[in-house]
C-alpha cells in the first residue's frame, strides 16, 4: 500500500519537474472508446503503437491497456522489449490529464499528485459520462509504481500546466478558470494550490489555448517549455484567423513575463498547421452515441506541432502531411540539437481531440 500524504507537497520540499528533466519511464493509456476514436479505433491503435514505439527508443514505456484490449495491444506492442502492458480499466486513453502529476525532492524520490477528474468539465461541457474509471487512473499508476504522494484538492488535467522546474508554471485563463472545474475557487485560491501542490512561485497565465481546443484551451497544446527561459508558441501568420489575436496575445503576456529566477521568457514562434478539418469520412466512421463530443464534417481540428512529448534523449513529434510540417521539424531540431526528433503521423489521436503529449505522462 502507498502513503497519501495530508501535508502540502511544496513543505515536504517536493517540485514538479521539467519535462526536459531525466524520466524513469513514460506511461500511456490505450485506445478504445468506438465514439471517439473512429473506426473501433484501429487506426488510433497503430498511431499510440507508433508513439509507444517512438518513446521506447529513449525510455521504458507502461501501456495501460483494458482486459479486453490486451489480445490487439499484444499483438501491435509485444515485440518491443521496452514497452510494457499494464492491465488498468480507463474511460478514454488521454493519460496526461487522467493519470498522476509526478514530483521529486532534491534528494531524488519521487511522489505523484492525484488531481480531481471530470472529463474537461462535468455535467457542463464535459465530454463524457461517467468517467469514474478515469478518476482511479492516477492512483493506480501511483500503486503499481509503488510511489507515495498526495490526493489535491482540486480539479486538474496535467495538460492544463507546464513547468521549467525551476519555480515556474504555465497555465491558460481559459482553462484554469472555467467555472466548470472549481468554481467555488477565486483565482488566488487556485494559485495558492498550484503554488503549494507543485512547487513554484510564478505562474504566467495565458489568455486562451488553440482554437476549438475542447479541452478548455489546454496549456499543452498552445505553449511549453524547452528549457528554463524559453518556450514554443503556436503561431499563425493570417491575422484572419481567429488563432492569430489568440496567439498574438500570448506573445504579447509571454514578452512581459519574467520567470521565477528573474529572465525574460525567449520565445520561438512554432507556426500551426493547416488548419485542418474533420472530413466527412472521418466523421461518418465515428459512432455518434456521445453529444458531448462535436466529431461533424468540417469540424475545425486542434492541430498544434507544440503538442510534443520531450523524451530523455528524443522529442517525439506529430505531423501531419502537412506543408508547414518540414519547417516545423527543422525549428524543432535548432531547439534540441542534443535531442533525436522522431516524427509520427498524428492525425488519427487529432481525430480524437488531442494529440501525443495528451496522450503521454512523464515519471521522474
Amino acid at each position: 500500500m502507498i502513503r497519501i500524504f495530508d501535508t502540502l507537497p511544496y513543505e515536504d520540499g517536493f517540485f514538479m519537474p521539467g519535462e526536459f528533466a531525466p524520466h524513469s519511464c513514460c506511461w500511456m493509456l490505450w485506445p478504445e472508446r468506438k465514439d471517439n476514436w473512429r473506426l473501433d479505433a484501429g487506426p488510433a491503435k497503430k498511431a499510440f503503437s507508433a508513439v509507444a514505439k517512438a518513446i521506447a527508443l529513449f525510455e521504458p514505456v507502461f501501456m495501460g491497456v483494458s482486459k479486453q484490449g490486451l489480445q490487439t495491444a499484444k499483438h501491435l506492442l509485444s515485440s518491443h522489449s521496452n514497452i510494457i502492458l499494464v492491465e488498468m480499466e480507463s474511460d478514454d486513453a488521454w493519460m496526461r490529464d487522467v493519470g498522476p502529476t509526478f514530483l521529486k525532492n532534491r534528494q531524488g524520490e519521487v511522489r505523484g499528485i492525484d488531481w480531481g477528474f471530470n472529463a474537461w468539465g462535468g455535467l457542463n461541457g464535459g465530454l463524457y459520462f461517467p468517467w469514474d474509471k478515469d478518476e482511479k487512473i492516477a492512483r493506480s499508476v501511483m500503486e503499481k509504481t509503488n510511489v507515495n504522494g498526495y490526493k489535491a484538492p482540486i480539479i486538474l488535467e496535467g495538460g492544463s500546466i507546464h513547468t521549467d522546474g525551476e519555480g515556474t508554471l504555465l497555465t491558460t485563463e481559459q482553462c484554469l478558470l472555467n467555472p466548470n472545474r472549481n468554481p467555488s475557487l477565486s483565482k488566488d485560491q487556485i494559485e495558492f494550490i498550484l503554488k503549494n501542490y507543485l512547487g513554484i512561485n510564478t505562474i504566467i497565465w495565458l489568455s486562451q489555448g488553440v482554437v476549438m481546443d475542447e479541452t478548455d484551451g489546454h496549456v499543452d497544446n498552445i505553449c511549453c517549455f524547452s528549457k528554463p527561459g524559453e518556450v514554443l508558441l503556436h503561431w499563425t501568420d493570417d491575422p484572419s484567423d481567429p488563432q492569430y489575436e489568440i496567439s498574438e496575445d500570448a506573445l504579447k503576456r509571454l514578452s512581459k513575463a519574467r520567470d521565477a529566477k528573474g529572465r525574460a521568457i525567449t520565445v520561438h514562434k512554432l507556426h500551426q498547421p493547416g488548419p485542418l478539418f474533420m472530413s466527412e469520412e472521418e466523421s461518418k466512421s465515428i459512432e455518434k452515441t456521445n453529444p458531448g463530443m462535436i466529431r461533424e464534417k468540417g469540424a475545425r481540428l486542434a492541430a498544434s506541432y507544440v503538442n510534443f512529448y520531450i523524451a530523455n534523449s528524443g522529442v517525439v513529434m506529430p505531423v501531419f502531411d502537412d506543408p508547414h510540417d518540414e519547417d516545423a521539424l527543422a525549428l524543432v531540431r535548432s531547439i534540441f540539437p542534443k535531442r533525436k526528433i522522431i516524427p509520427v503521423k498524428a492525425r488519427e489521436i487529432l481525430l480524437g481531440g488531442g494529440n501525443i503529449h495528451c496522450i503521454t505522462q512523464q515519471q521522474p
